[in-house]
């Protein structure tokens, strides 16, 4: 059980870029494992996945809606997740250059839904494909959008590639556009995805030009469903940190026998005490308005609940 801690405590001091990388290799992993097992038994190859891939008939989307997420963090072929993981990496530590984590986290969603509503709009829409069943998976539109979203920005930032030397961000993004457009007919389903997450990254370009960030209103949603479902601490955790709370509360009253000295002694120690307590809930609450309330460590959570009780 060691391994599982050890991987616990990395992914809880992780960055939410690398939390992202570690859910999906989590996720394929878990889908290839489950994939193995059941041809073992079976001779057949696991219908799991088929419950986290975004189906391209609408009414079955209806019947599936969380696949609008559950896609854009699943791959069950081994190549798809090493190029997407690699290109998430380097293209997302480039893009927390110029912003913030939660910006990141929330283009990677959008980019995701912005791919699946232009694959479900396709394959609904256009007669040629509303006859064909297909379903989507992968993190290739998330990723293209952070690309594109990044490139539009800082379209001259240069990296260095191997065999090629130093080239300019735009040429890379224009490059991987084109790739996709010429081969649209070979993964129809998954360039159409493609290039609705390319339209994301522009749209968040293009808004970041003008003052507006388009991330904001999906992080406020994600910030609502986190507290929506966060575990609450058990009753001796309250009772526990309730006590260790106590010691910041100004102690009012002092036994008859008490001089006054010692009376002040212990009103400029609690005042002491309350400044630390406000300071450490001033950084808490900077924290989360930065990276948002997954970034926060279950210590920090517990203090933020003692605090809003208490106020």
């Amino acid at each position: 059980m060691s391994i599982v801690n050890d991987l616990r405590i990395r992914y809880k001091g992780s960055s939410l870029l690398m939390r992202f990388i570690y859910i999906n290799i989590a996720v394929f992993v878990v889908l290839r494992l489950v994939g193995f097992i059941s041809f073992l038994f079976t001779g057949e190859s696991s219908t799991f996945v088929q419950w986290l891939e975004l189906p391209s008939n609408f009414h079955d989307f209806l019947h599936q809606p969380w696949t609008l997420i559950t896609y854009m963090f699943s791959h069950y072929n081994v190549w798809d997740i090493l190029f997407n993981m690699l290109w998430l990496y380097w293209l997302g530590r480039i893009f927390l250059e110029f912003f913030n984590p939660r910006q990141m986290g929330g283009l990677y969603v959008l980019g995701g839904i912005g791919g699946a509503a232009l694959y479900l709009a396709c394959y609904n829409l256009i007669p040629h494909l509303a006859s064909q069943h297909s379903s989507l998976i992968g993190a290739s539109a998330s990723v293209l959008a952070i690309v594109v979203g990044i490139t539009l920005y800082r379209p001259d930032y240069r990296i260095s590639l191997l065999f090629v030397g130093g080239i300019s961000l735009k040429w890379i993004a224009i490059l991987t556009i084109f790739i996709v457009l010429i081969s649209i007919e070979n993964n129809m389903g998954g360039h159409i995805a493609h290039l609705g997450g390319a339209l994301v990254g522009l749209w968040f370009g293009l808004a970041i030009k003008r003052g507006h960030d388009i991330t904001s209103w999906i992080n406020r949603c994600i910030d609502w469903v986190v507290m929506l479902f966060m575990k609450r601490p058990a009753k001796v955790s309250h009772s526990r940190v309730s006590e260790r709370d106590s010691s910041y509360n100004y102690h009012k009253s002092t036994s008859v026998g008490e001089s006054s000295s010692s009376a002040k002694e212990n009103s400029g120690s609690a005042s002491e005490i309350n400044r630390v307590y406000e300071e450490r809930l001033d950084e808490i609450l900077g924290k989360l308005k930065q990276s948002g309330y997954a970034s926060l460590t279950d210590e920090e959570r517990e203090f933020l609940f003692n605090a809003s009780r208490k106020r």
